[in-house]
């Protein structure tokens, strides 16, 4: 008789799906029983045409600069993807990832759609997540400097941090030393896959500048679309203090686990607003406005995912 049951992979798979999209849930509960209704919907009234328009401005930098990432990291990894097909698709990533639970998504969807295209999914999909990689690291990097160069709720902790992130760093190194890169295991594999991937993808000559460069410019604009949030929900704050405050709220962001990008990112500013001296009902309603403010931003996607006409020439490995 023909088993029924469900594979025990796929089914982590979704218990996982559906612990994250829980999980930004029971944040969004959690801020609602705190502080009301009222900092969800106040922000979002305020919104106007100027600030729209600066979203989408400040959108297409972004969503270039990421692109571009990609790209150079593609073609590092002997993946031709053109700057044109490759914002596009951030383009339809980034509205997909605004709109769909866990925030990652559109991600997802962008790396096997350009393996398939050219010709090696395995790949394309490594170059997404290089590239993503890098992208977080230099939000990590500044975000140390912003939070030690200005005060914030977590400075007294940041050289406690520093060296946690070194040491990790320094184990990394380490083990990857000390694993074995040759012979026929998977794990030799992996090791010597990801080392090759890194040296040619991120680190060689004709890709770091570019790299480094489009990420610091995408960290910048991702900040400048929070002061603006913060500024139209009403925040009158220094930029010295907001400016920290928003790069808090961007790193609870990498946490997959939200509805629609909705969830941590809250959670997280409602406390580092209130920490700070402001008020955790202010903190709320910035994120919500630069929640509104991303999804006007990424409304080429939608234009592009209803199009479907982007792909990526075949041979291109």
């Amino acid at each position: 008789m023909e088993s029924t049951a469900t594979p025990a992979p796929a089914a982590r798979g979704r218990a996982w799906a559906w612990a994250r999209t829980l999980g930004g849930l029971g944040v969004l509960v959690l801020l609602l029983a705190l502080v009301g209704t009222g900092p969800f919907l106040d922000g979002l009234r305020l919104i106007d045409a100027p600030a729209l328009a600066g979203a989408l401005a400040i959108g297409v930098l972004t969503t270039v600069c990421c692109a571009w990432r990609w790209s150079l990291v593609a073609g590092g990894l002997g993946v031709r993807l053109p700057l044109r097909t490759a914002v596009a698709h951030c383009y339809r990533a980034v509205f997909l990832n605004a709109t769909l639970p866990g925030g990652i998504l559109g991600d997802v969807h962008r790396a096997v759609r350009h393996g398939r295209d050219s010709g090696d999914v395995g790949r394309g999909i490594r170059a997404v997540v290089w590239e993503r990689t890098a992208g977080q690291v230099v939000l990590a990097a500044v975000a140390v400097v912003v939070l030690a160069a200005f005060p914030s709720p977590v400075r007294p902790y940041l050289p406690a941090v520093a060296v946690t992130l070194t040491a990790v760093g320094l184990g990394a190194v380490l083990v990857a030393r000390v694993l074995p890169v040759a012979g026929p295991s998977r794990l030799a594999r992996a090791v010597r896959a990801a080392v090759a991937d890194v040296r040619a993808g991120l680190l060689a000559r004709r890709t770091w500048l570019g790299v480094l460069l489009a990420s610091a410019l995408a960290v910048a604009g991702h900040l400048a679309t929070f002061v603006l949030a913060a500024r139209t929900a009403g925040s009158t704050a220094p930029l010295s203090l907001l400016v920290p405050l928003t790069l808090l709220a961007l790193l609870a962001m990498v946490v997959p686990a939200n509805v629609a990008g909705f969830g941590p990112r809250e959670g997280v500013a409602a406390w580092a607003f209130g920490a700070a001296g402001l008020s955790a009902a202010e903190g709320v309603s910035t994120a919500m406005v630069y929640g509104a403010l991303v999804l006007v931003a990424s409304l080429p996607g939608a234009a592009v995912l209803v199009a479907r006409r982007v792909r990526v020439p075949a041979g291109t490995v």
